[in-house]
C-alpha cells in the first residue's frame, strides 16, 4: 500500500472518531489492567458485565487478594475461561503488591511478567495508561490489517511490526482503537459491510461486499389480467 493511501485511511478514521477509546469500563489503571486481562477470548460486553459487579466490591490489588480465587470466580463467570482467569487475577494482584507497591508498572517486561498478561495486554496498558504509541493486535486488527492491505502479516507479531513501522506518527497513538472498532463493527469476518465503510475506496481488499441491489418493483397487472385473476378465485 502506498504511504499516501495509508495516511488517507487514518485521516478518514480520525475525522469520523477524533477521540477513540476502549469500550471496556474502568476507573483506574488497575481496573483497566484487570478488564483487558479478562477480555482474552471473550467480548468487551461480557467483561463489562463481570466488572460491573466485581469492581464495586474489589477494585484494588489488596481487595482482589482478599477475595481469593474462589471469591473472585462468581464475579467473573460471564467471561470465558473464568477458572483460569480467576487464578491469574489473584496472582496478578499479589505480584503487584509484592513487587510494585500495588501500582501498575510502566515497563513492558514487568507487565508481561504478570500472570495472564501477554504482549497485547501490555501494549494496551502502555498506550492508554502511560501514553506510549503502542499498537495492540487482536483478531479484529489482524483481520483488518491483512484485508485492507494496511499491514499484511502471517502472525500478530508481524502485523504489529508492520503497523508500527508504516502508520504515520501522528496517528500511531490512536491506531489501535480505530482499527479494532472498524473490525468489530464494519470490517467483520464473514460479510464485511463494505458499502457503508468510510475507507472502502482506499481499501485493497479484492472481494469487497457489493451493495445490495434495490428490490425489484412489482408492476401492476393489466386490467384484463386482474379481471381474470378475480374470476379464478371465485
Amino acid at each position: 500500500m502506498h504511504p499516501a493511501t495509508r495516511r488517507a485511511i487514518f485521516r478518514r478514521l480520525q475525522a469520523a472518531n477524533p477521540s477513540p477509546t476502549t469500550e471496556l469500563l474502568y476507573g483506574s489503571p488497575f481496573e483497566l489492567l484487570v478488564a483487558v486481562m479478562l477480555s482474552a477470548h471473550t467480548t468487551d460486553r461480557a467483561v463489562n458485565a463481570a466488572t460491573r459487579n466485581l469492581f464495586p466490591v474489589a477494585s484494588t490489588p489488596a481487595a482482589i487478594v482478599a477475595l481469593g480465587v474462589e471469591g473472585v470466580k462468581p464475579y467473573i463467570k460471564p467471561v470465558g475461561l473464568y477458572n483460569t482467569k480467576a487464578k491469574n487475577l489473584v496472582g496478578l494482584a499479589q505480584q503487584l503488591i509484592d513487587r510494585h507497591g500495588g501500582e501498575v508498572p510502566s515497563a513492558r517486561a514487568e507487565l508481561e511478567a504478570l500472570p495472564g498478561v501477554g504482549r497485547k495486554t501490555a501494549n494496551i496498558i502502555l498506550n492508554m495508561v502511560f501514553g506510549e504509541a503502542e499498537i495492540a493486535v487482536d483478531t479484529h486488527i489482524f483481520r483488518v490489517a491483512n484485508r485492507t492491505g494496511l499491514a499484511p502479516g502471517r502472525t500478530p507479531g508481524e502485523v504489529e511490526q508492520a503497523l508500527t513501522a508504516n502508520t504515520p506518527a501522528e496517528y500511531r497513538k490512536d491506531a489501535h482503537h480505530w482499527l479494532i472498532l472498524l473490525g468489530r463493527y464494519v470490517c467483520i469476518a464473514r460479510k464485511p459491510k463494505c458499502p457503508t465503510c468510510i475507507i472502502r475506496k482506499l481499501c485493497e481488499y479484492p472481494h469487497k461486499t457489493p451493495p445490495t441491489p434495490p428490490a425489484a418493483r412489482r408492476l401492476p397487472l393489466p386490467s384484463r389480467a386482474r379481471t381474470r385473476r378475480r374470476r379464478r378465485t371465485r
